[in-house]
């Protein structure tokens, strides 16, 4: 395993990690309409994942561990931390590196979510019991919120590392806007500074390039790369026919984005075949090829829901891809920055 800086830190984490967003389904539905979690699968995967020497998860307080209802379901909200928790505490916790998210609704009160410092303060430690834990290494708020002054945030999220609670902040899904306020507020008013930004990023989805990349790069941010494979687009999972338990019955407006992306990954899948690797391992090879070429860390979050795609995502470090590859994948793909 590769090992990397998270962001403007010390702190070494592996060249990928691996989400919670999104994992092994049990086939079994609860009360609120909601596929279960196969608790056991992800135990196995996790294992798996730490003995090829990944030490990076990350999860969300919002999260229930399948996409489906993830927003709506106020009563599945916290289940990824509680399972992600009731197995990193058979693990030597300095081993790990855990990230965990806040912003969205944990309950139907007024102040149950957004990022006010009342909210901050209470799912800190909501987040700490669910997963079992004295510390996060990372606390992220998961997006913007419009409704709290930048400084008020600022504020809360810096007191967390002051209070041991967490290590270091991050943001996500951030507005372009307010990062370099941000990091100026953390200057001016000597608070800790954002060290990391999570945001959607893949040969498919480069839209960041064009605004927030230039922040990463002036404030030395690492860029924590979520759905490095597009949903699924980029393992080729929808050049053939899909059947009914794909994602796209709860996200709808993926089938555009596959039609509109449909050219495009046939002839990156054309190009892995060439050089015999599969099209995942090209979309993450990729991603590591990049963060030399924009020179910011950047590092895919991985979201695995079988094992076997753990093996096949992992390959992916020993993918080398070459300056005039990189060139053609970025002209193949400059429609979609």
């Amino acid at each position: 395993m590769k090992y990397v800086n998270l962001g403007n830190s010390g702190t070494k984490v592996s060249a990928v990690a691996v989400g919670t967003w999104h994992l092994p389904g049990s086939g079994q539905v609860n009360k609120n309409n909601v596929e279960a979690v196969n608790e056991e699968e992800f135990k196995k995967i996790f294992e798996k994942a730490y003995d090829y020497g990944i030490n990076f998860y990350d999860t969300a307080n919002i999260y229930h561990g399948r996409v489906e209802h993830n927003e709506d379901c106020i009563e599945c909200t916290g289940n990824s931390e509680k399972i992600l928790g009731n197995i990193i505490k058979d693990y030597d916790r300095e081993s790990l590196v855990i990230s965990t998210k806040v912003r969205g609704p944990m309950d139907h009160f007024i102040n149950s979510s957004g990022l006010s410092r009342k909210h901050i303060m209470n799912q800190v430690r909501e987040s700490l019991k669910r997963l079992k834990t004295g510390y996060i290494d990372l606390y992220q708020f998961h997006w913007s919120d419009n409704d709290t002054p930048l400084i008020e945030t600022l504020r809360a999220m810096s007191h967390t590392v002051d209070l041991d609670l967490s290590r270091y902040i991050g943001m996500s899904n951030v507005n372009a806007c307010d990062m370099p306020e941000f990091m100026e507020l953390s200057e001016k008013y000597n608070l800790n500074y954002y060290i990391t930004m999570q945001e959607p990023y893949n040969i498919l989805n480069r839209k960041i390039e064009n605004d927030k990349i230039v922040y990463a790069q002036r404030y030395n941010l690492g860029l924590l790369a979520y759905v490095p494979l597009d949903q699924g687009i980029l393992a080729g999972k929808y050049l053939k026919n899909y059947d009914g338990k794909s994602r796209i019955n709860y996200y709808p407006e993926l089938k555009t984005e596959i039609e509109k992306t449909m050219g495009t990954v046939k002839k990156l899948k054309e190009f892995a075949d060439e050089k015999d690797i599969t099209l995942s391992q090209l979309a993450i090879a990729w991603l590591l090829k990049r963060s030399v070429e924009l020179n910011i860390k950047i590092i895919p979050l991985l979201g695995i829901t079988n094992i076997r795609y753990l093996d096949d995502n992992i390959n992916a470090l020993d993918v080398n891809l070459k300056n005039e590859d990189m060139k053609y994948i970025n002209q193949l793909s400059d429609n979609f920055k």
